[in-house]
């Protein structure tokens, strides 16, 4: 099954990000979790070719990767869930720790051991676990905590980010004003400070893409 899910995202520039054995809230029983998401640009390349990305309505990208993983989830007979689109909001970061992808940076973002803060999580693939054991939370190397530099904490021209994390109200008043004008078109100066996994780093569209749902509050940073 894995083979099969990481062939099928490929083919859509998405990667398996991880899979973990863990209770989704309206289920008695644990699923085993498939994680779908990006890093890198290659996503973005095939999304910007697609109908959504182009067609003016809203939630262009929502809708692609709902289109996209509803289709292969037909495909493999399993239930998709997604980070976005409203309640039950589900535990994507838990998740994404319990499958060894990382702990919160000062960005608010999951500092991923191999792709750093330039990866995403776009939905979930679930299938049945009858009578396997909750995945535990692994310990993984957490590049923030041997960064002594955290060029990512001056980087911010209001200090919106810290160690104790970002402040999403200043940070995102900072990138509607005029002022914000480089993070708001070139992606947040401290995420593209970080030194960590910079071979990955979106392209300045995709970032301002991004910046742009952020400073409407769809999304997080």
């Amino acid at each position: 099954m894995r083979e099969s899910i990481e062939t099928g995202l490929a083919t859509y520039g998405l990667r398996l990000l991880g899979d973990v054995v863990a209770r989704v809230e309206d289920e008695s029983e644990p699923s085993h979790l498939y994680l779908a998401g990006n890093a890198g640009g290659e996503m973005w390349d095939v999304f910007a070719a697609s109908p959504e990305s182009s067609d003016g309505n809203a939630h262009p990208l929502d809708r692609w990767t709902r289109r996209v993983l509803e289709s292969l989830g037909r495909e493999w007979n399993a239930r998709v869930l997604f980070p976005f689109g409203g309640a039950p909001w589900h535990p994507f970061q838990q998740w994404a720790r319990l499958a060894g992808c990382g702990s919160a940076s000062p960005l608010g973002i999951l500092m991923h051991p191999r792709f750093g803060v330039w990866c995403g999580y776009r939905g979930a693939f679930t299938f049945d676990a009858t009578g396997r054991r909750e995945t535990v939370e692994p310990q993984v190397p957490f590049a923030c905590g041997d960064c002594a530099a955290k060029p990512c904490l001056g980087a911010c021209p209001v200090g919106a980010v810290t160690k104790s994390g970002l402040d999403a109200p200043r940070c995102r008043a900072h990138v509607l004003s005029d002022a914000g004008k480089e993070c708001r078109t070139g992606g947040c100066l401290a995420r593209r400070a970080c030194p960590v996994a910079a071979q990955w780093r979106q392209s300045s569209a995709q970032q301002a893409f991004h910046m742009a749902a952020f400073a409407s509050g769809s999304i997080s940073l």
